[in-house]
Parts: C-alpha cells; sequence; structure tokens
C-alpha cells in the first residue's frame, strides 16, 4: 500500500497489496497485516512441529499449552473450568497469571489479532464479504457489538449449571488450534459454517459480536500498558474507520472532538476502548502518521 499517495481504503486497496508499505522515501516494507499473519503462522507452526516431530518448544494448543516447559492457560478456559469444578489445579493458576501479566503488557485484544489462528480466516473472509457488498450481491448487516457481553455470560452460566465447558464445543478458535495441532478433525465442519456466515451475511460476526475469548482479553486490554496513540497530525479522513472492523473505539479521530481538545490543549491521546485488538490496520492507512503505537509505561522505565 502507498497510504502517503492513496487512500487506502477496503474498497480501494487489492487483499495483498494490504500486506506491504510503502515509506515516504519509497522503500517498500512489511505492514502490521504482514507481520502479524508472520507471527500467528510461527506460532501455530510451532504448536505443529512439537506434537509431529516432538521439538518441545511450544506444546499443546490455545487452550493449554507449555512453552518452553512453562505453563501457559487461557484465561477463559480457566474461568469455564472454575465454574465447572469448582477447582483450579495449581499448574493452572500459575499458566493463567502468566498470560494475565503478558497481555496486561502488549494489550488485552492483541490475543485476537497476533495470536488467534481464526483471525487469519476471519480477514481473508472480510474482503470477500465487503466486495460482495460492493457489487451489491449481499447486504452489510450490523448488529450491536454490545451483545457480546450478553454472549460471555452466558457461556460461563452454562459452565457452573452443567459441570461441562460448554462453550468448547462451539469454539472455533480451539477447534482450528488443535486441527492444527493434532490434525483434521470433522469439528472443522463448523469452523467452515462460521466462516460462510461471516462472508455472506455480517462482516467478522464470531469476533465482533460472539467469541468470549476476545471479550475476556478486551476487559484486560483496558488496563494494559500498549496502545495505539493519536496525534493531532490528524486530518480526519476517516479511512482508519473504514478498514478497523472495531470502528467504535476510533471515536476520537472524528472532528466533533476538536473543539473540545483545542480547550483543554490535548495534542496526544490514548484509544483505550477494549474492543481495539491492536491490529495496527489503522496505522497501516494513516497517511499523516496520527496512531502509532505507544508503551504507556515508558515513562516510568
Amino acid at each position: 500500500m502507498d497510504k502517503y499517495n492513496n487512500r487506502e481504503t477496503i474498497k480501494h486497496s487489492s487483499f495483498l497489496s494490504t500486506f506491504f508499505n510503502t515509506t515516504r522515501d519509497g522503500k517498500r516494507v512489511f505492514s502490521y497485516r504482514m507481520k502479524r499473519w508472520i507471527l500467528v503462522i510461527s506460532i501455530h507452526l510451532l504448536f505443529f512441529l512439537s506434537f509431529h516431530i516432538d521439538i518441545q518448544i511450544l506444546e499443546g494448543t490455545l487452550n493449554g499449552s507449555r512453552f518452553l516447559g512453562f505453563h501457559l492457560i487461557d484465561i477463559f478456559t480457566t474461568m469455564q473450568l472454575f465454574l465447572a469444578t469448582h477447582e483450579v489445579p495449581v499448574n493452572i493458576i500459575i499458566g493463567s497469571a502468566t498470560i494475565l501479566i503478558f497481555y496486561l503488557l502488549v494489550g488485552g485484544r492483541s490475543y485476537c489479532a497476533w495470536v488467534c489462528p481464526y483471525g487469519l480466516l476471519s480477514e481473508m473472509g472480510e474482503k470477500w464479504h465487503n466486495t460482495l457488498v460492493e457489487k451489491k450481491i449481499i447486504k452489510e448487516r450490523k448488529f450491536d457489538h454490545r451483545i457480546r457481553h450478553i454472549f460471555w455470560a452466558v457461556f460461563l452460566i452454562l459452565s457452573f449449571v452443567s459441570g461441562y465447558l460448554v462453550f468448547e464445543t462451539f469454539n472455533v478458535i480451539g477447534i482450528l488450534s488443535r486441527m492444527i495441532a493434532y490434525g483434521w478433525s470433522l469439528a472443522f465442519l463448523w469452523v467452515a459454517a462460521v466462516f460462510t456466515i461471516e462472508v455472506f451475511y455480517s462482516r467478522r460476526a464470531w469476533c465482533t459480536y460472539i467469541c468470549p475469548i476476545g471479550t475476556t482479553y478486551g476487559y484486560i486490554g483496558k488496563l494494559s500498558a500498549l496502545r495505539i496513540e493519536w496525534n493531532d497530525n490528524c486530518d480526519h479522513c476517516m479511512v482508519c474507520h473504514d478498514v478497523c472492523f472495531e470502528n467504535q473505539v476510533l471515536e476520537i479521530t472524528k472532528a466533533k472532538y476538536d473543539k473540545q481538545r483545542e480547550e483543554k490543549r490535548i495534542t496526544r491521546e490514548y484509544i483505550t476502548g477494549a474492543d481495539c485488538t491492536l491490529c495496527g490496520r489503522c496505522i497501516d492507512v494513516c497517511h499523516t502518521d496520527a496512531l502509532n503505537f505507544d508503551f504507556r509505561l515508558k515513562s516510568l522505565v
């Protein structure tokens, strides 16, 4: 993408072009999307190799794993387990605490953009969905994103009353992670069904409205140290809104807030919305460099 000479909206950018950026001096570099894809693929390649050739680097799946012998446990899985069995083994407490501390530093829902394997499929489906909408083959359907909090509570309640981790029956992330690590499963048909819904019915529906894992990391993200920072170079072109599937977090980029900021002499502001996945897509398309990653605790280091 050449954001300094073009408006790199979803409609005006090919999917492959989004993996590279052109700098101000004309150099071609990896975009944040490319960096994310490399990291996600690398993580799951390690899962695959650790099981199939026993390299013992990253063993298990995203629900529960060991990295170089250290336990890592998904926080929502731990919550389900506690509500279902009313006990949590020490190794799971340690693994969950490790994950909690890590995401408090690097940003809660960064899990969705930088770790989750379904996110890559969903991004491809998003492009197909937008193409179909543009050609008026299907309609754009949006719902209140806050419904995800209801799903989050419902799945926890189901674990409590049933004694089972009910969500794991439907968890496309867990299904895909196990399939990558251990091999093909018929459960992948459910992943394909969710993907089809996202392509033909509602853009990134699983991530936006349902997934309680992303919701859990979003709660953590409100306090996390790594955030996207806005500065007053912004000319309010709104291209960042176009490419962000959780664009409610980018309300501060709207021109209507300028008067308030001028009165308070605010020139920089953090995007602190829990729904931000820190995917960097807004940074990739911002032609004024008004959006960048920033570590909120750097003044203390």
